[in-house]
């Protein structure tokens, strides 16, 4: 290689490395949008409003929540799959993000791993098992002998399939090792409405959703998902403290953006979710809802992707889930 040549390599190579930060200085220099793939008032939603919120003032531009519900959360989603990857169209997803590739397979219009750049994990939240205050039951392994006792006898009520509370009665089901019949809602309303009126046995909720019910005596918490308690339901155990440590399902809120999303933007953006969602105000507001702050880096997140996706293929197909 000539010296004229290694000059000129060497010049294009500073030029990339200094147009790699004014690329994310200059974004966003119009309003974002940030899509949810559900209808307002959801937990997704609410998350969505907080980040947007606190964005718009880090940022200096607004960060606007679009709510695309419909389809399984599908619709939503695959809007940010095909939008342009300039940073100005963005997602809060949620477990189904992760879920939807076992259930659905090739008839999803996107590969969740392709077509997708995950920027942060932002928030989790435990789910808890409950049962009507009327129940016999007091713990899960007085739930777990009588579903033993009788087999298929017990219903077990769901916001929908492959949302995050049936994932976790489909783990809890498999861990267990008894069968039940599982009874999908259409969201998680109706669900806990059916639920409190002892029409059906059994259900998670996600602990915000549940919490005021149990507190009020409406409903029993047996456990809630994961290795430790829930710091708004801290008498009830966690799974792992009842022996089933594998029933882990969580709600989470996941920010991504097309494929492609440059990575200055994604940096940025990374680092300023992981700000908002840790800050001192939106720990304590989060606390409330019962959403715990993660705030992860972008390889991070998707490494945690990289796992989740074959973790729910193998419970999936081991249940024998359909989406239907």
């Amino acid at each position: 290689m000539t010296m004229g040549r290694r000059s000129l390599l060497a010049g294009g190579i500073a030029l990339g490395a200094a147009a790699r930060p004014a690329l994310a200085q200059a974004w966003p220099s119009r309003p974002v949008r940030l899509i949810v793939p559900y209808p307002p008032g959801g937990a997704s939603d609410i998350t969505a409003r907080l980040l947007a919120q606190e964005l718009s003032t880090a940022l200096g531009q607004s960060f606007v929540v679009e709510n695309r519900g419909g389809a399984a959360s599908i619709a939503g989603t695959q809007a940010v799959a095909t939008a342009p990857a300039d940073g100005y169209t963005l997602g809060v997803m949620d477990t189904a993000f992760v879920v939807n590739p076992a259930l659905f397979g090739s008839r999803l219009p996107y590969d969740t791993r392709r077509d997708f750049t995950p920027v942060s994990l932002l928030v989790r939240a435990p789910l808890a098992l409950v049962v009507p205050a009327s129940s016999p039951w007091q713990t899960v392994a007085e739930l777990i002998a009588e579903g033993r006792a009788k087999p298929g006898a017990l219903t077990f009520a769901s916001a929908g399939n492959g949302t995050a509370v049936h994932m976790a009665g489909e783990q809890f089901r498999q861990a267990a090792g008894f069968d039940y019949v599982h009874v999908p809602y259409r969201g998680g309303g109706p669900m806990i409405t059916d639920l409190l009126a002892g029409r059906v046995q059994m259900a998670f909720g996600t602990v915000p959703a549940i919490a005021e019910h149990v507190r009020a005596g409406r409903l029993r918490a047996l456990a809630v998902t994961g290795a430790e308690r829930s710091p708004l339901l801290p008498d009830v155990p966690s799974m792992a403290q009842a022996g089933l440590p594998q029933v882990d399902a969580a709600l989470v809120n996941i920010l991504v953006g097309p494929a492609g999303l440059p990575e200055p933007i994604v940096e940025r953006l990374a680092g300023a979710a992981r700000a908002v969602v840790t800050s001192a105000a939106i720990r304590a507001r989060l606390a409330e809802l019962g959403f715990e702050p993660v705030g992860s880096t972008a390889v991070e997140t998707r490494a945690g992707l990289d796992a989740d996706i074959p973790r729910w293929e193998r419970i999936v197909r081991d249940g024998g889930v359909t989406p239907d």
